[in-house]
């Protein structure tokens, strides 16, 4: 591998990083939630979140000038595009906590956010193999394993939706737990788009 082809694992691996980061803190959020500390829960995650989005435009920036990248151009920047996403989602969460003034979370809340703590770290160690793709022996666990906890989490949406419809509740808040349970499996989506997106290098490498 060329030097400067390093930089582009090492950005995907410090973003993926920058995402269990997030995760991780989701749900410390959520198991001690406090609705009078929204405000400071958002402005933290918000910083990670930061961070993550200064990791994509340094790969923009670096695309913007290479002559010649490890795989297709294209192919890097749709990579850093879906695990910027990651993270955004994850925040996308926390803000629909605040938008709605919820005042407690249930159990399946957490459990959610777990998943997702899972899914990024499979992530983190898809990322860590990535640099070393065609000799790797693990990525095609790690991918299969990502699709295994995205079918897990749409299971957990499915039964938390309907728990939601047919428990009885207030029009407002089944309308902002059921825009949370699409934030959370939106969270699940943006995982495995980057496991998908992975495989399809490979593929196209190999």
């Amino acid at each position: 591998m060329a030097k400067g082809d390093k930089f582009y694992f090492d950005n995907f691996v410090e973003s993926t990083a920058l995402s269990k980061k997030a995760a991780e803190y989701l749900v410390e959020c959520l198991e001690n939630y406090d609705p009078n500390n929204i405000e400071t829960m958002i402005k933290n995650m918000h910083e990670i979140e930061h961070s993550a989005d200064k990791k994509k435009h340094e790969m923009n920036s670096a695309l913007a000038k290479a002559f010649v990248t490890p795989v297709d151009r294209e192919d890097l920047d749709m990579l850093s595009q879906n695990l910027d996403q990651v993270t955004d989602t994850i925040e996308d969460v926390l803000q629909k906590f605040y938008i709605y003034n919820i005042k407690s979370v249930n159990s399946s809340v957490i459990e959610f956010a777990k998943k997702i703590v899972f899914s990024c770290g499979l992530l983190c160690e898809l990322m860590a193999e990535f640099e070393n793709f065609k000799r790797s022996k693990k990525i095609h666990e790690l991918i299969v394993q990502l699709n295994d906890v995205e079918e897990e989490c749409d299971r957990l949406y499915l039964s938390s939706m309907r728990a939601l419809m047919t428990n009885p509740m207030d029009a407002l808040a089944v309308v902002s737990m059921r825009d949370i349970y699409n934030c959370f499996e939106a969270c699940a989506d943006a995982c495995e788009h980057v496991s998908e997106c992975v495989g399809s290098v490979i593929m196209k490498n190999t």
